[in-house]
């Protein structure tokens, strides 16, 4: 297999690119989500970044999906409700497999074989840290997706039985303290209000740095619910690293910085010490190497699904 379609549902865009089997893309399109049924754009997206030749399509989407079924719900497409995307697109690219999987799956998927830290075995989570919180497992070196596709979904992991009822329906989730809106929501009620321009997280981070109290509390306050998250997914899978992506992720080191003191102040066993907090290196792109890998993987043999693409170069 020489070149894979990889496919990227975000939040605002579609994006797609042709990828071949050394990490290299030969083609990239982005488009932005428009009008009240955007699949005729998205298969615009695909056509124009090239589907002749490919042997495989990875798909990284906003969810709520369910992989066992092929649909997807995302809340920002108010159209695409239970949608069948891998039947859909596998209508346009006839006897084609098709791979579907969570986008923050696919950014540690992508982080996993394009990153810095690519290796072939590991336990890694990728997170990323948005309007929302996803997260993604890749665990000895296999991609770890669950039956649904779910799987490492960290923003939906309860830190306080007893805090702000979540919009997934659960109480005190990782997401109700670290998603950007609930950062800026925290703030605002305690008096911080942006310097200039909109008040969202970017300017909240702003704020941080110049040193505002109420912004480095919000920081703080978000860094310990997202360590609670990882402290628990590590002593549940014996984790190596955490990758960290998205929007709010984009503070750098006022986010990554207090993460790593949380850890440090509450770790036990030693097992847990190890667990290293990076910053996502592959920015909007992360998603579509994540794609194209599981792309590869889907088109492999059984027994070697899991297998990091740089092994077989």
């Amino acid at each position: 297999m020489t070149r894979v379609l990889a496919v990227d549902v975000g939040a605002t865009k579609f994006a797609a690119a042709v990828v071949d089997r050394d990490g290299a893309i030969h083609t990239r399109v982005e488009r932005p989500i428009a009008g009240a049924d955007p699949t005729a754009v998205l298969r615009g997206v695909l056509v124009e970044a090239g589907t002749t030749g490919v042997e495989a399509v990875g798909v990284g989407t906003a969810g709520p999906l369910d992989r066992g079924r092929g649909t997807v719900s995302p809340v920002n497409i108010p159209a695409w409700r239970d949608f069948p995307l891998t039947a859909t697109i596998g209508g346009w690219l006839p006897g084609v497999p098709v791979a579907m999987a969570g986008d923050a799956q696919c950014m540690a998927l992508g982080e996993w074989w394009r990153g810095p830290a690519a290796d072939a075995g590991g336990c890694l989570l990728g997170i990323v840290v948005s309007t929302g919180i996803g997260g993604g497992l890749v665990l000895d070196g296999r991609p770890h997706l669950g039956p649904t596709g779910n799987a490492g979904h960290i923003g939906h992991i309860t830190v306080d039985p007893h805090g702000e009822r979540c919009p997934c329906g659960a109480t005190g989730c990782v997401e109700t303290y670290a998603s950007g809106p609930a950062m800026v929501r925290w703030a605002a009620a305690r008096g911080w209000s942006p310097p200039a321009g909109p008040a969202d997280a970017r300017a909240l981070a702003e704020s941080a740095r110049a040193g505002d109290a109420v912004a480095r509390a919000a920081f703080d306050r978000a860094a310990d619910a997202l360590a609670t998250g990882l402290l628990t997914t590590a002593a549940l899978v014996d984790l190596d690293r955490v990758i960290v992506g998205g929007g709010v992720a984009a503070a750098g080191e006022t986010l990554l910085a207090p993460i790593r003191r949380a850890l440090a102040a509450r770790e036990g066993m030693a097992f847990l010490r190890r667990l290293e907090v990076r910053a996502s290196t592959l920015g909007r792109d992360g998603g579509l190497y994540g794609a194209a890998a599981l792309a590869y993987q889907s088109a492999m043999s059984p027994a070697a699904v899991g297998r990091n693409p740089q092994d077989s170069r």
